[in-house]
This record gives C-alpha cells, sequence and structure tokens, in this order.
C-alpha cells in the first residue's frame, strides 16, 4: 500500500513541478519580451535626450532674443533720450535768436535816435 500511495503521490507531484517549470519557448518568449522592452526604453531615453537637447537650444535661443530685444530697448531709450535734449538744445537756440533780434531792434533804436540827434545837432548849428 505504502507503493501505491507513494506512485499516487509522484503522479500528482511530478505533473505539479512540470507545470509550475518555465518551457524553453516560454524562456525565449520572456527574453524577446525583455529586448523589446529594453529597446523602447532605451528609444524613450533617447527621445527624452532629443527633447531636452531641444528645450535647452530652445532656451540658448530666447536668452539671446531676450539680450538683443533689452539692448534694442536700450538703444531706443538711448535716442529718446538724445531727441529730448536735441530739442532743448533748439528750444534754447531759438530764444537766444529771439534775443538776438530783440537786441538788433534796440540797437536799430539807438541808431535811429543817434541819427536823430546829429540831425538835430547839425540842424542847429546850421541855423546858427
Amino acid at each position: 500500500m505504502k507503493k501505491n500511495l507513494m506512485l499516487i503521490a509522484i503522479m500528482f507531484i511530478l505533473p505539479a513541478l512540470m507545470i509550475g517549470c518555465a518551457t524553453t519557448g516560454e524562456l525565449e518568449k520572456m527574453q524577446a519580451q525583455q529586448k523589446m522592452t529594453d529597446a523602447k526604453a532605451e528609444q524613450a531615453l533617447q527621445d527624452a535626450q532629443a527633447a531636452k537637447a531641444a528645450a535647452d537650444a530652445a532656451t540658448v535661443k530666447a536668452n539671446e532674443t531676450s539680450a538683443r530685444a533689452e539692448s534694442t530697448l536700450k538703444a531706443a531709450e538711448e535716442r529718446e533720450a538724445l531727441a529730448a535734449e536735441k530739442e532743448v538744445i533748439a528750444a534754447e537756440r531759438e530764444r537766444i535768436a529771439e534775443e538776438k533780434e530783440k537786441l538788433a531792434e534796440e540797437k536799430e533804436k539807438l541808431a535811429e535816435e543817434k541819427a536823430r540827434l546829429a540831425e538835430e545837432a547839425f540842424r542847429k548849428s546850421m541855423k546858427k
């Protein structure tokens, strides 16, 4: 009876052990899946590196554009300041020109007054 019991136990245990073990086909399938997963991971890594390189390039380009914009803004502010300065100078020149014109008019009046006085003095001297 022990032999029969042992034989029955072996008949149930042996197939159970065989079912639990992987076959060569299953191992090859697992290796193929692992290789596929590794390839996908490698491709994802390459894509991420390419995206990072593109982002870095975009950052550099944005920084360059920002620097050019700041430079352009500074140049525009300088031109605006020069234009305002030129306006001040033009206004000052206009004021000076008006003053010169007034001085010329005053000199003309003085010259006319001198001429009139000289004429009067000449006429007085002629009457004597």
